[in-house]
């Protein structure tokens, strides 16, 4: 099975699930999860119709865009944790960050995108685990993060992105996914829209409890090549 028809599958099977959930396809984004892809892959599957892309790394996404300027009206998706002094990298190279988690990358955020005269489109990371060491700010402080993200003029709060815990039942991932949905609902309206949940294994159910964006990798590309 080649790229574009693992992307038609995709769209089906997520149009199915938004179906079943009472809500049109339409109303839900698929980022196309394409870390450690080589660029002629990302192409293939911008030309199956994907427009959204989601990497993980800052240099190595920045490499690829340089690669794919054919690629004019793709959205690229900062999915992976991103360290301070990167900021400004990020910046220039995203067009929206999914994983802003600390009040400190989000003064260096918003710092950057005002030096480089734009405003940044940043999602909050919710951790779902409670393990030290693990991306993503702790459900209980999500709404002071809010608030501090929502002073800062160059950086525009769109909702919320979670990872389900690995290793558990439908119904456990149905609850984590619905604890994030809560929050989302608690932001100000103007900072809700992108509510970022599920990925190839548990994206369905992530479109039940109401995500809005999904970020899918292996069900598109395939296993990922390996990297030394």
């Amino acid at each position: 099975m080649n790229i574009a028809d693992r992307v038609n599958m995709v769209k089906d099977q997520l149009a199915r699930a938004a179906e079943s959930s009472g809500r049109t396809p339409e109303s839900i984004q698929l980022v196309a999860v394409s870390k450690y892809q080589p660029a002629e892959r990302v192409l293939e599957a911008y030309n199956a119709g994907c427009r959204h892309f989601g990497e993980n790394y800052v240099q190595e996404a920045a490499n690829k865009r340089a690669l794919l300027g054919q690629m004019s009206d793709a959205t690229l998706h900062l999915i992976g944790g991103l360290q301070s002094n990167k900021s400004a990298l990020a910046v220039q190279t995203f067009d929206i960050v999914q994983t802003l988690d600390r009040p400190k990358l989000a003064n260096a955020l918003a710092d950057a995108a005002k030096g480089q005269g734009k405003v940044l489109q940043v999602v909050l990371q919710v951790d779902l685990t409670g393990a030290a060491g693990r991306s993503g700010c702790a459900p209980a402080e999500i709404p002071k993060l809010a608030e501090q993200v929502i002073q800062l003029p160059s950086l525009q709060l769109r909702g919320l992105m979670a990872m389900a815990p690995l290793g558990i039942g439908d119904v456990e991932t149905r609850k984590a996914f619905a604890s994030v949905r809560k929050l989302y609902d608690a932001l100000p309206v103007q900072c809700q829209g992108i509510l970022s949940m599920g990925m190839s294994g548990d994206y369905p159910l992530a479109i039940a409890e109401g995500a809005t964006v999904v970020r899918v990798g292996t069900a598109i590309f395939g296993e990922r090549p390996m990297v030394s």
